[in-house]
């Protein structure tokens, strides 16, 4: 009917008659009237619906929407139940939504769909993906009946507040425990958020937990790191790694993170913990779901691209993503968190980390022995009960003074821990690991088995390790001890690299560069750190007189520019071998 109708006010624009569609609605309306039919408001009749809501104008009824069109002919909205049953408004963003219910049979199914969406004749039909029964032709009528029924029913709608990450919330609380807090989020999400639960006997993981408190302090620090990632922010710290490696199979890292998974969560791989295997955009949406949880990524190994891998630990342990352009102009919001990330794998990371920004932020624990008496009891009894210690952990922390007195233990812990070699961004996650695991084990262990500076300070990188150029120097006469026969000019068998005299390497410049390229680190950024330090000889170039860390000399009969570089000074014979096998 309405496609007739629009064909006949083309004629009729054709005869130059420019109201047709004014006349038309007249002419209807004096029909109804003559005819004794009165167009009152109708209510939604739809059999199982939870709220009977003004439709105005549209009948809706378990046989379709219809109303009344611009023509005055009946249109059709959808062809089955669908109303509008909960608004939520997200408290990190105000964006309203919609939770729309909508029935095709029996069952009444649920969609939350952003008001933007649902404003929109084009966005709209994203509903159909649901299941909705939404097209080109009636897309505009479906945005015209949710707007009325809204509009007629806006204090009649129930309206929470919703969420679309885990962690705190300002002064609404810690998401998922905000009574009445709606996660709207997105659906591949949506098992990540549900995981975080309780389930079974929080006496019987308390017990075996106080048992396994009883063993290494690897276990212990994993353990309170889940628990630390909620006071980054409470604390004011920064975002840390701690990683649990070791290249035997069988020591217990996967179960040491679902343990320590079992404190907030359900420890079941691909519910709350993930791996490695994803991209940098998935890594970083999720960081940012979890936002103060810690973030548990399993088998470092399985990481695709190794190369990007350090970009990516400075993006987890910075706590913001990238900047993306939006849809429609500007920038999205960028993801933000503050949290621990808990990882493990068969290597350590700072084996692919060159910059001391990312190294300064990662504690590592080296796994030699076993984690676990028995991997399978602890796996049994995590996988069945779990979620209580965490949701109690943050209760705790929100009683009065509570988060005053985490401060303050963390000031002191950070305050002695900066007395050592330790940097102090080393000092911040370690102050941080003892604080947590001091509250925790007075309010849930209690079990006299907090960890100290002393347990820790082992796992700590000095000032000296985290260095780069430090580093980067060692690495060049591990390198020059490694390839000795590149280092003798009376070898006829390969390349020449340069010559090694008395405490001295004479490395030709290019290869120089191309071993501090190999290792990751800037040549012209070491050089200037061996020049400050009077590791390498210097010269003046002719001409402008500018000295150089480089000379030139001779290298089997022919004159090359060299880096004369001091090489460490060996102690001990048996470390010379060491470092030339």
């Amino acid at each position: 009917m309405e496609r007739i109708l629009i064909k006949i006010s083309e004629q009729a624009n054709a005869l130059k008659i420019r109201n047709f569609k004014k006349l038309f609605a007249e002419y209807v309306k004096a029909q109804q009237k003559a005819a004794g039919i009165v167009v009152a408001d109708s209510v939604t009749q739809f059999e199982g619906q939870e709220l009977e809501l003004n439709c105005g104008q549209w009948q809706a009824d378990d046989s379709g929407i219809t109303g009344i069109g611009s023509y005055g002919a009946e249109v059709e909205a959808c062809n089955h139940p669908l109303l509008p049953v909960l608004r939520l408004v997200n408290i990190d963003t105000g964006v309203e939504k919609l939770k729309l219910a909508y029935r095709k049979g029996k069952q009444w199914r649920y969609t939350i769909a952003e008001k933007k969406t649902l404003a929109s004749n084009n966005s709209i039909l994203e509903l159909a993906n649901v299941g909705i029964a939404v097209n080109s032709e009636n897309s505009r009528n479906m945005v015209k009946y949710l707007h009325d029924v809204e509009s007629l029913n806006y204090d009649l709608i129930p309206e929470k507040n919703s969420v679309a990450r885990l962690g705190w919330i300002g002064d609404n609380g810690f998401s998922p425990y905000v009574e009445n807090l709606v996660f709207d989020g997105e659906a591949n999400f949506k098992g990540f958020f549900e995981s975080v639960s309780n389930c079974g006997s929080y006496d019987k993981w308390l017990a075996h937990v106080r048992h396994i408190r009883q063993g290494g302090i690897p276990i212990r620090m994993i353990l309170a790191s889940a628990f630390a990632s909620v006071l980054v922010p409470i604390t004011e710290s920064l975002s840390f790694f701690v990683h649990l490696w070791g290249s035997e199979s069988g020591t217990g890292k996967t179960v040491a993170l679902m343990f320590a998974a079992s404190v907030w969560a359900d420890p079941e791989a691909g519910k709350y913990i993930h791996t490695f295997n994803g991209t940098a955009v998935s890594l970083e949406l999720s960081a940012g779901f979890v936002n103060n949880l810690p973030l548990i990524l399993d088998e470092f190994q399985m990481l695709k691209n190794k190369k990007d891998f350090e970009s990516v630990v400075y993006m987890l342990a910075e706590g913001i993503g990238r900047g993306r352009g939006a849809k429609s102009g500007g920038l999205q919001k960028a993801q933000t968190w503050r949290n621990c990330i808990l990882t493990s794998g068969e290597m350590p990371i700072t084996n692919f980390m060159t910059g001391a920004g990312a190294f300064n932020r990662i504690i590592e624990i080296e796994c030699t022995e076993k984690l676990f008496e028995n991997p399978l009891e602890t796996l049994a009894i995590i996988r069945n009960n779990y979620g209580f210690a965490g949701k109690f952990f943050i209760e705790r922390i929100q009683e009065d003074g509570n988060f005053e007195r985490a401060k303050d233990l963390y000031l002191q812990f950070y305050k002695q821990i900066t007395q050592s070699d330790a940097t102090e961004k080393q000092a911040m996650a370690g102050a941080v690991l003892l604080t947590a695991d001091a509250l925790a084990t007075e309010w849930i262990f209690q079990d006299g088995k907090a960890l100290t500076i002393e347990d820790i300070s082992d796992y700590l990188q000095t000032k000296t390790e985290v260095d780069i150029n430090e580093r980067a120097y060692n690495y060049i006469c591990e390198t020059v001890a490694a390839n000795s026969n590149r280092f003798n000019p009376a070898n006829e068998n390969g390349e020449i690299w340069g010559k090694v005299v008395d405490d001295q390497a004479y490395i030709i410049r290019s290869v120089f560069e191309r071993i501090c390229s190999d290792g990751g680190y800037s040549s012209r950024a070491v050089l200037s750190w061996l020049m400050r330090k009077n590791l390498v000889e210097t010269s003046k170039q002719s001409g402008s007189g500018k000295i150089v860390p480089s000379k030139v000399v001779k290298i089997g009969g022919s004159s090359i520019r060299c880096v004369i570089m001091q090489l460490k000074p060996i102690e001990d014979e048996d470390d010379w071998d060491d470092m030339i096998l």
